[in-house]
């Protein structure tokens, strides 16, 4: 028979409606908001969609203002584990059933272990050689590539120099990431969201063993003992995580305005949400942060609109080649509006300035389009 672990024997659904900050959100049960704690920091825009089917336990603590924990969400007919806190009890049991390729000789499991002012996940042992093993999860994948982290994560890059630290003072270290998807087959840092982390990783490649897992839950939030060690492209990531390629800019009108562009002149923008497909083959951290700026010299036609918007979130798409006109042909597609001309004088675009009446983060396709240009598209 085949093994199985219950971490949550008795869980609800409900249909995920908003997120109310980072460890909050609101879902209809039987048609009534309820709200949720959510265990997990990770920005899971491409998970948590409006509409979505989100699994949920009810509070065993008195002390939580909300009556439910949001532990996993539905995507493609397939439970995507949410709960960061409670991914080292399936850890845990994977160890123990010998499931983890490349961690099948374990015979010894300490949990919480500090070293120094460091604390990791698990002090494991194969027979007489001890290595500390820090534990990660990973809900961002494409079809068959999982990346991490979702949001940029300091606290990662820490670790992982701490790791290498101990690694140098001979003792081993590894890190486990676990990847809540059982059709990927490759893993790479996210560079285009955390470029630091994924520089980080490269760095310490020698220094520390990496697994990164495939793992399937079950659509009753069981989880299966079978598992997948996935393959890192290391001269791939080697070759993209640097800060150059294109992005998308998402900004926002409150109302509608006369703007004028340059020496374009006067145009009037209706309200909405504006995506904006832009590129820099150097020093791409610099382009997005003087785009997050709103005094400066007035360049391109983006610098005009810019002062008159409100700043959303700027989306970088790493590579060693431009998708600017690639991103805004697609953009083209899914956008209810667009500024014909806008910062396409060099190019045969229509247009790289395209409005939306809703914010485009919580559109499917709009995040579908994000998830092409970084992940699906990559041939690793």
């Amino acid at each position: 028979m085949e093994n199985r672990l219950i971490l949550f024997p008795r869980t609800v659904k409900a249909l995920f409606t908003r997120r109310l900050n980072r460890f909050a959100l609101e879902c209809l049960m039987d048609g009534k908001p309820v709200r949720a704690h959510l265990p997990n920091p990770g920005r899971l825009w491409e998970l948590l969609l409006p509409g979505k089917t989100v699994y949920l336990t009810e509070s065993d603590s008195a002390k939580r203002m909300t009556a439910y924990t949001a532990v996993a969400v539905l995507r493609e007919g397939l439970p995507v584990f949410l709960h960061t806190h409670e991914t080292n009890r399936a850890v845990a049991w994977l160890l123990d059933q010998k499931a983890i390729p490349g961690l099948e000789k374990v015979d010894r499991i300490e949990r919480e272990k500090a070293v120094g002012n460091s604390r990791f996940d698990f002090l494991l042992h194969e027979g007489n050689r001890p290595f500390y093993l820090e534990v990660k999860s990973c809900t961002l994948f494409g079809n068959k590539i999982a990346m991490f982290p979702d949001a940029v994560t300091a606290r990662g890059a820490r670790h992982l120099r701490e790791l290498a630290s101990i690694s140098d003072n001979g003792r081993e270290t590894a890190v486990l990431f676990v990847v809540h998807w059982p059709g990927a087959e490759y893993f790479l840092p996210d560079y285009h969201t955390d470029l630091h982390f994924a520089r980080t990783m490269l760095e310490c490649r020698n220094r520390i063993r990496f697994f990164p897992v495939s793992v399937r839950w079950n659509e009753d939030l069981t989880l299966h003992s079978d598992t997948r060690l996935l393959t890192i492209p290391w001269e791939f990531i080697e070759q993209e995580a640097e800060d150059r390629g294109s992005y998308l800019v998402i900004l926002k009108l409150s109302e509608g305005k006369h703007i004028t562009i340059g020496k374009v002149g006067d145009i009037f923008f209706q309200p909405g949400y504006y995506v904006y497909a832009g590129s820099a083959m150097k020093n791409l951290t610099s382009r997005l942060e003087r785009h997050r700026r709103q005094r400066k010299k007035l360049h391109w036609h983006i610098d005009y609109f810019r002062q008159e918007s409100e700043f959303e979130t700027a989306l970088p798409v790493r590579s060693s080649v431009s998708l600017e006109c690639p991103m805004a042909q697609a953009m083209d597609t899914l956008a209810d509006w667009k500024i014909p001309g806008f910062g396409s004088s060099d190019c045969s675009c229509p247009s790289h300035l395209f409005g939306m009446k809703s914010n485009p983060l919580h559109s499917s396709e709009f995040i579908r389009l994000l998830l092409y240009f970084r992940i699906d598209r990559l041939n690793v």
